[in-house]
């Protein structure tokens, strides 16, 4: 009684109601915290499962760039080699015993690395070829029985060809020193010249020049100093060409071959039949032994 006089029963009514209204929005919160935890997981289950696919197409991805470039490039090759001296000999004799019927044995001269001639192509196994491109420029021997397959790079590589023959051709001349041979290192301080006789030096001559190699901090200009260099090296030259050519003329070789850095050598080019760079260094004696060893090599890769 009191309560309905003093209005205390219309507020606890509303207390109540008040009550259940937030045990409701209580009871909501929950509900909408437990959505946005399941959400959340959700969330962070969908991530993991993107990450996963993620590396799954980067891992295949990876696998088809692989199977590409072995498509490309086929396999590696079996072995690879450089030949010199006395296992270059006897290299080049087990293929020179080779013996095929009429036909059986293809050698092939090979400057492109990019196309295959097509008797090549015919030849090998659709592997192989990439290995055959990448060692171009090369001479290529295969027989009709593919019991040999190998490419070799000689110092002095032949005009293409391909042949199919009883045996594989062979000229001693592209990998080895035979015959009567002027052979020349020129750099731009440094001439050493030799005259062999299958592969036997049996004269030599060399000299080196004073050619400024820094500009010092005082004293004459960076534009001088170059001038100055350039004149000395020309001198240099000009005594190699003579050099070179008085040897020649004596000896009346049967090929002329000069190596040395790349700018020089190209100076001198029309005085030789075969030109090629080297980094050959030190005193003349030295140079000559250092290139010599250098040019005379073979690179052998097993198909």
């Amino acid at each position: 009684m009191f309560d309905k006089l003093l209005g205390r029963a219309e507020l606890k009514a509303r207390i109540e109601e008040l009550a259940d209204e937030k045990h409701h929005l209580e009871r909501q919160l929950e509900a909408e915290s437990d959505r946005r935890a399941d959400a959340v997981s959700d969330k962070q289950a969908a991530e993991e499962r993107v990450n996963r696919l993620e590396d799954r197409i980067t891992e295949l991805e990876d696998r088809v760039e692989r199977s590409q470039q072995r498509e490309e490039h086929g396999r590696e090759p079996r072995r690879t080699e450089s030949l010199r001296g006395d296992r270059l000999d006897s290299v080049l004799g087990r293929l020179e015993s080779v013996e095929t019927g009429r036909e059986g044995a293809l050698s092939a001269a090979i400057a492109d690395d990019n196309t295959l001639p097509g008797t090549v192509t015919a030849a090998v196994d659709g592997d192989c070829a990439g290995v055959i491109r990448g060692a171009a420029p090369t001479l290529y021997y295969t027989d009709d029985a593919g019991l040999v397959s190998v490419a070799l790079r000689p110092p002095i590589m032949p005009d293409a060809f391909t042949a199919w023959n009883a045996r594989f051709e062979i000229d001693r001349g592209w990998f080895q020193p035979v015959g009567r041979l002027v052979f020349g290192v020129v750099r731009a301080d440094v001439c050493a010249v030799g005259i062999y006789e299958d592969g036997e030096r049996v004269d030599f001559e060399g000299f080196e020049s004073a050619v400024k190699s820094e500009h010092s901090k005082g004293g004459f200009s960076q534009r001088r100093f170059e001038r100055i260099r350039d004149e000395q090296i020309d001198d240099h030259l000009g005594e190699s060409a003579d050099l070179i050519e008085t040897l020649v003329k004596d000896a009346d070789p049967d090929r002329v071959v000069l190596t040395g850095e790349q700018a020089v050598v190209g100076e001198l080019a029309e005085l030789a039949d075969h030109t090629a760079s080297t980094d050959a260094g030190g005193t003349p004696m030295d140079a000559i032994e250092h290139a010599f060893a250098d040019f005379w090599t073979t690179r052998l890769v097993a198909v």
